[in-house]
């Protein structure tokens, strides 16, 4: 999860104000980050009742960027304030032996000065996972989409260039999201083939509801040659989400990395899902650093 994994240590003090999480999640149970009505799972739900456990007080958490029903996490952050003091070990340990199986803790840390899990970073990162194969899963179902229609990832990744800029997403974004701002800045976006799995890595300073779902939607529509490469060029201009086709599964989606400025200590991330880290080169799995210099909320 990290690129240098710290130490558990019993030599530290974190707490008595601002502490940072990062933790990752399975998505498959869970109806996304947010805490929903009696009954229903949600990763905030189970989180706080470990953190509260550990703080031995009622916690308020907030999130880098709030996921949807069924989307992972192979790296999240989190924060919240405590008068509580625990070592390193005595947090992570703690608050994992009062987690489900389904998510885990992995470090924790003063949030240094202003830190704020949501509005200090500066990029969020995603991967779309398909498995692409005339037959469907069985021991990853769940964890990753799948068309059994064969996909051109070269056609899909030139397609894909269309969105890199600062743009109006407003054609990739779902009719009840609640941003104020349909414009983003895509850094980095690229389609790629590993043996059955075709992958889409994208990287901005912020992301509309169900934005990455939508734009995996209609990179599958081009490739598997229903639709034309500079088709994403025509719904990006459009500005029409009625003109963007299907929104992709969410259980092929991972948050892979969020991003911080230096000082606030945040350890980086070394990208997953861990089943595709192996087949990346070193550099492709480490967070690749903004070129903006603004942020959209």
């Amino acid at each position: 999860m990290f690129q240098n994994p710290q130490a558990l240590t019993t030599e530290n003090a974190i707490g008595d104000g601002r502490v940072a999480l990062a933790f990752e999640y399975d998505g498959r149970s869970f109806h996304g980050w947010q805490l929903q009505k009696s009954g229903v799972r949600s990763v905030e739900a189970e989180l706080t009742r470990a953190v509260a456990k550990v703080a031995d007080h009622e916690v308020d958490l907030v999130c880098a960027g709030r996921t949807d029903a069924g989307v992972h996490a192979s790296y999240q952050v989190a924060h919240f304030d405590t008068s509580s003091i625990r070592n390193l070990r005595s947090w992570v340990m703690g608050i994992n032996t009062a987690l489900p199986d389904d998510i885990a803790v992995h470090w924790a840390g003063n949030g240094i000065g202003d830190f704020h899990a949501r509005f200090s970073a500066t990029y969020r990162r995603y991967r779309y996972v398909i498995y692409n194969h005339p037959v469907r899963p069985g021991i990853q179902r769940g964890q990753v989409s799948w068309t059994f229609r064969p996909l051109d990832a070269d056609r899909m990744n030139q397609a894909a260039q269309f969105l890199k800029g600062e743009h109006d997403f407003s054609s990739f974004r779902a009719a009840g999201c609640q941003s104020r701002s349909p414009n983003r800045f895509m850094e980095h976006i690229q389609v790629s083939r590993k043996g059955e799995f075709v992958v889409i890595d994208v990287q901005a300073n912020a992301f509309l509801h169900h934005m990455v779902r939508n734009m995996a939607g209609a990179l599958m529509a081009v490739g598997t040659g229903k639709r034309p490469v500079d088709w994403i060029r025509e719904i990006l201009d459009a500005r029409d989400r009625t003109v963007a086709g299907v929104t992709a599964p969410a259980f092929g989606l991972y948050l892979v990395d969020v991003g911080y400025p230096d000082r606030f200590w945040i350890p980086p991330a070394l990208c997953g899902p861990g089943f595709l880290r192996p087949w990346y080169e070193p550099e492709d799995n480490r967070p690749r650093q903004p070129t903006w210099t603004h942020r959209t909320d």
